[in-house]
This record gives structure tokens, sequence and C-alpha cells, in this order.
């Protein structure tokens, strides 16, 4: 490499060395700002998976001993499998929309 080519990350502006984009992302508020909201977006998944965990446990007592499906137990399963599909879309970056309590509404049943 010849001294009249520095390297892509050196590049110079108008006499000054311009910044990276990876340096520029370290230093973006935004970029940090959103990793808080995606760790406490996997804390409320794993939160989200032990209360659908137990939803799927009551369905299943429930359709045992009854021989039929309790419809708000399946409403309540089926908006919890909602959230957390919302938030994988988060966490994926296929959305910006927070996941509930973040930004968003919980997700309906229907």
């Amino acid at each position: 490499m010849s001294n009249d080519n520095p390297p892509a990350d050196h590049a110079f502006v108008d006499g000054e060395k311009t910044e990276n984009a990876i340096q520029q992302n370290l230093k973006s508020g935004a970029t940090w700002l959103r990793c808080l909201f995606m760790v406490i977006s996997c804390i409320l998944a794993s939160v989200a998976i032990m209360a659908g965990s137990v939803i799927v446990a009551l369905g299943f007592f429930y359709v045992l001993f009854t021989g039929e499906v309790n419809q708000q137990i399946k409403e309540a399963g089926h908006s919890v499998a909602k959230y957390i599909y919302n938030i994988a879309l988060y966490l994926t970056f296929n959305t910006e929309e927070k996941p509930f309590p973040l930004g968003g509404e919980w997700p309906s049943a229907g």
C-alpha cells in the first residue's frame, strides 16, 4: 500500500479526518438506546414465555378434566403468542415498533 492511498477508514475530507461508520455507530445515542430496549425486550420475552408455559399447562389440564377447550385460556395463549412474536420482530430488526410496555400496545387475541 502506498502513502498516496490511505485506507478507507482514514479518509480525509477538506483536510480533516472523517470517522468511519463503525465509530459513528459506536458514538450514536440511538444505537445504544436501541440496545437498551433490546435487552429489556429479551427480559420481557423470557417472562412472556414463562407465562405462556403456565397458560399451556392450564389449558391442558382444563381439557384433561373437562374435555373442552376453555375459550378464555385459548385467547390468553393467543395474545401471549402474538406478544412474543412482536418482540421477536423488534429484536430481529423487522420492525421499529417497540413491544408493550416500551411503546406498543398489548396485542389482542383476535
